[in-house]
């Protein structure tokens, strides 16, 4: 193994290398990459700064190369750089790749020296994903921030609660979006003077909260409109049909709908080892987000208002059987099968039948 430690040194001579194998170990400010060459030996190893420039600096006179690139902070718009520039970019899933995760000898060059190889023997151990378009990462940076303002609003209503009960004192029940400063008008006036200003924060950040809803109103309205389709489902509003659509992206990468359930983690892990079938928890694998959000359609498809539907009927069965979870397995089950039907109507373009399977019964004729 030869190692070269500056870019400079022949590197003329790695450009006439076919079939190149890069690993490429993102870091926050620099980055490490390693080369192989077609017998799998080190032709070179250095880093460069983890920017636009830095990488087009080193990979725009390579030739056309594979290069394996873990997910991260940096991998979107690092793999779309790099895809521009034609060569063939995979992005390793960071749980699969255990060799890197789980070394005793973990370090930026041998975490991209590891990359490399993985690459060039069969790129499937790496797990490979497939990052979203820049249009769909800014749309959906949009609802992420939505979200943070939310879980913010969230703690400062929890801590008022709080804050109030600690003082012998109760605020009055109601939903986040409705807390304000009139509710603390039934408190003392030495609590609702200290609480003043928390009570200031909460009523901006529903401000900003409500901002953020009629732009993914608009947005939804503007440039998706396959949004639409996916509301037919009764529980299934914009914020969910919308972060589904932008998530999933290209709704033609997965060959079979029921394909997406375990995309989202939404499927029981697996564990069998001959005679053993241990029951496993789901996997919760991929966007946690948009997970929560297909819980959260579940909720409403189970509960008291809920559209009588095939979908509402298979999940109440399940929750009948008995037993101290049923009914959270049935939830989860719901969003699995909720996921799988939004990108059903999404692909074939049909109408939502509720009760396809169930249809309801018509008062017989004399």
């Amino acid at each position: 193994m030869k190692k070269i430690s500056t870019v400079a040194t022949n590197r003329n001579e790695i450009f006439k290398e076919h079939k190149l194998t890069i690993g490429l170990d993102l870091g926050d400010r620099s980055s490490h990459y390693c080369i192989l060459d077609e017998a799998g030996e080190v032709i070179l190893e250095h880093s460069l700064p983890t920017t636009p420039k830095g990488i087009h600096q080193v990979f725009d006179g390579i030739p056309r190369s594979r290069i394996a690139l873990e997910t991260g902070t940096h991998s979107p718009w690092v793999s779309r750089q790099l895809t521009q520039m034609s060569h063939e970019v995979i992005v390793a899933h960071a749980r699969n790749v255990r060799l890197i995760g789980e070394s005793s000898r973990k370090d930026d060059q041998l975490d991209a020296r590891t990359l490399a190889r993985l690459a060039r023997i069969d790129p499937s151990l790496l797990g490979p994903v497939q990052h979203r378009s820049a249009k769909a990462q800014i749309h959906l940076t949009v609802i992420r921030a939505r979200a943070g303002l939310v879980s913010a609003r969230t703690a400062l209503v929890n801590a008022a609660r709080g804050l109030t009960k600690s003082y012998g004192e109760r605020l009055r029940k109601c939903g986040t979006q409705q807390m304000n400063r009139e509710m603390a008008k039934g408190l003392s006036t030495e609590l609702r003077e200290a609480l003043e200003p928390l009570f200031g924060e909460i009523e901006s950040l529903n401000e900003r909260i409500a901002e953020y809803d009629r732009r993914i109103e608009q947005i939804a309205k503007e440039v998706y409109p396959q949004v639409a389709l996916l509301k037919q489902v009764k529980g299934v509003g914009t914020l969910i049909a919308l972060t589904f659509v932008l998530t999933v992206d290209d709704p033609h990468r997965f060959q079979r709908s029921r394909d997406v359930g375990c995309f989202l983690g939404l499927r029981p892990g697996r564990r069998n080892s001959g005679m053993s079938q241990p029951q496993l928890h789901i996997s919760k694998e991929g966007d946690r987000y948009l997970r929560t959000m297909m819980v959260q359609g579940a909720h409403y498809i189970l509960g008291p208002f809920g559209q009588d539907s095939d979908l509402r009927r298979w999940g109440l069965r399940l929750a009948e059987r008995g037993g101290r979870n049923a009914k959270k397995r049935a939830i989860v089950a719901v969003a699995r099968k909720l996921a799988v039907l939004l990108h059903k109507l999404w692909v074939s373009g049909e109408v939502y039948e509720p009760l396809r399977n169930n249809p309801k019964v018509v008062g017989q004729v004399a």
